[in-house]
């Protein structure tokens, strides 16, 4: 599914351990899971990303795998890492935000808020660009459709998931799903259908819910 997050995922496979940086996703994609392979992903929340791996950089499947430094470790930053854990992750996260080589620019999940600090729009635009690698309307789009999703999941109606989400009407909502999904309203609410969705965090952004109340803005957000 599509994403507006940078995360980092750690995979175990056939004994070995690999740790990769993946960025936002603007459409759906099929993604390969063999069955003996282990994955923790680790979340940034908006804003948050690696200056050395900007999120523009590795947007929509251009992922980066970081050289192994041993069996239990990778290189990052010119140092050693030792692979994170389920247990240790926030620990090492900690550390990344210490060392530098993770960052949080607030500007970012400011403005998605509707809460900017004082200055241009076009600064702002930038900024939060350079965080993301998204513009606020990419990102509105993307989070929309998710919630979509997670709706249907739950057995929301689609005309009900429609107006909750924002939607126009139901061509709109299956545009939309179609391209940042990959599946329709039907096949979403189908239990038996033969797709497996990826990972589909529930909390709905605050920042959607607030550009949600008017519906016919959001006609034509995807041909």
């Amino acid at each position: 599914m599509a994403s507006s997050h940078s995360n980092l995922v750690v995979t175990r496979i056939a004994g070995r351990t690999l740790l990769t940086v993946r960025g936002p996703e603007t459409r759906a994609t099929p993604a390969l899971a063999p069955p003996d392979a282990e994955f923790t992903g680790i979340l940034f929340k908006p804003g948050t990303f690696l200056p050395l791996l900007p999120s523009k950089t590795v947007m929509d499947r251009r992922d980066v795998t970081l050289p192994d430094a041993s069996s239990q470790s990778f290189w990052l930053h010119g140092s050693s890492w030792q692979f994170p854990d389920f247990d240790n992750v926030e620990t090492f996260v900690d550390w990344l935000a210490r060392d530098g080589v993770l960052i949080h620019d607030p500007v970012a999940p400011a403005v998605l808020k509707g809460e900017p600090p004082p200055m241009s729009q076009r600064s702002l635009q930038r900024r939060l660009v350079q965080a993301t690698g998204l513009t606020q309307s990419a990102i509105r789009q993307i989070e929309r459709a998710r919630y979509a999703t997670s709706l249907l999941r739950q057995g929301v109606s689609i005309l009900d998931t429609i107006f909750e989400a924002g939607y126009f009407d139901q061509p709109h909502l299956t545009r939309s799903l179609r391209h940042f999904v990959g599946l329709t309203p039907a096949q979403i609410l189908n239990p038996n259908r033969p797709e497996r969705l990826s990972f589909l965090y529930k909390t709905a952004s605050p920042w959607l819910k607030d550009n949600m109340s008017v519906q016919s803005t959001t006609k034509g957000d995807v041909a």
